[in-house]
Formats: structure tokens, C-alpha cells, sequence
């Protein structure tokens, strides 16, 4: 005969951090799973021509197609620890530079020693591009594959590359999500 114990209750700081965690996996996994994490555009974004970060449209490559990428977005440790917030493009400096979608410049200038051009693409959604040199100035509404400037020199990788970054609710996010091709099921 099998004697059944009785299973000992975590203490209280165990449970806590085990509930922390399985709270984290969930929403870890639900971000990872579903590819619209975001709420449709306002009034004044669909006027402004902002689309939704939910995929009715894919977004343009900055540099034009074919889409080339010389670093992957990697975020290995978390959020909070060394990684790569982003994208980059093989590039030079004077290459056009084309916006991936409609929205409106929420940022020009220099940050760290790099020219910068970010465009808020939803009321959740921005996506900063970097080393970018540009005549736009915050407020302007840009559309879908609009010329928005030019490559400038600097950055994390010298004159060899156009970084991309995009935020959702402040977090950054892998910005292929939006740029690549959806999947097409074929009949058989």
C-alpha cells in the first residue's frame, strides 16, 4: 500500500515569485504568439494616413526592396541588459532613405553623436531610424514609402548600415514582424 503525502504549501515569498513568473511566460508568450498587439489608430492617425501596427499593410523596407539586413534585433538577456534594439540595413551615406509607414514626425535631431528621424506611426507605435539626416520637422505627416532623407554618416556601425528601431508602448519589438512577407497558404 502507497502512502500519499501531503504536499508541503509554498511559503509565501516562493509563491509570489512562481505567480511573478508564470504572469511573465503568459504574457511573454501571448506577445510572441499574437502578431497585433496593438489597438486600431485613432481618428487623427487614420487622417494622417498612420496604419494600424495590426498588419492590413506590411511595411515599406527604408531602403527600398529587396529587404537586406546586416544585424538581426537581439534581446537575449531581457530588456534591461546588453542587446540589439533593432534592425540594420546595408547602407551608405546619401542613400534615400523611404518611410516603412504613414505617420507623423515625432522626432528630429541628435542623439548620441547620430541624426535621428523617428515617426509615430499609431498612438502605441514608433519607429526611429538611424543615422538618417532630413529636412522634415516634427508635426509633418509623412506617407507609406515617402523619400524622408538621406543615410548620414555615424551610428553604431560607422557609415555601413541604416539601423531601425521600433517601440510599442515604450518596448522594443523586432521591427521584421512588420516587414516581412505574410505566409500564403496554397491550395493543394
Amino acid at each position: 500500500m502507497r502512502i500519499r503525502q501531503r504536499r508541503q504549501p509554498l511559503p509565501r515569498r516562493a509563491r509570489a515569485t512562481a505567480l511573478g513568473s508564470a504572469l511573465a511566460c503568459t504574457l511573454a508568450f501571448g506577445l510572441v504568439l499574437s502578431p497585433s498587439t496593438t489597438r486600431a489608430p485613432s481618428a487623427s492617425a487614420r487622417e494622417a494616413g498612420g496604419a494600424s501596427t495590426s498588419g492590413a499593410r506590411l511595411w515599406y523596407p527604408p531602403l527600398g526592396p529587396p529587404l537586406r539586413i546586416s544585424s538581426a534585433y537581439a534581446l537575449p538577456n531581457g530588456p534591461y541588459r546588453a542587446g540589439h534594439r533593432g534592425i540594420d540595413l546595408p547602407a551608405a551615406p546619401g542613400d534615400a532613405v523611404r518611410s516603412p509607414a504613414a505617420g507623423i514626425v515625432s522626432f528630429v535631431g541628435t542623439v548620441a553623436d547620430r541624426a535621428v528621424l523617428s515617426i509615430r506611426i499609431d498612438p502605441r507605435t514608433v519607429v526611429s531610424l538611424e543615422p538618417v539626416t532630413s529636412e522634415l520637422r516634427e508635426g509633418e505627416a509623412v506617407a507609406h514609402g515617402e523619400a524622408i532623407g538621406a543615410v548620414d554618416a555615424g551610428g553604431h556601425c560607422a557609415a555601413t548600415c541604416l539601423h531601425l528601431g521600433v517601440r510599442i508602448d515604450d518596448a522594443y519589438v523586432n521591427p521584421l514582424r512588420f516587414l516581412r512577407q505574410k505566409p500564403v497558404l496554397l491550395p493543394w
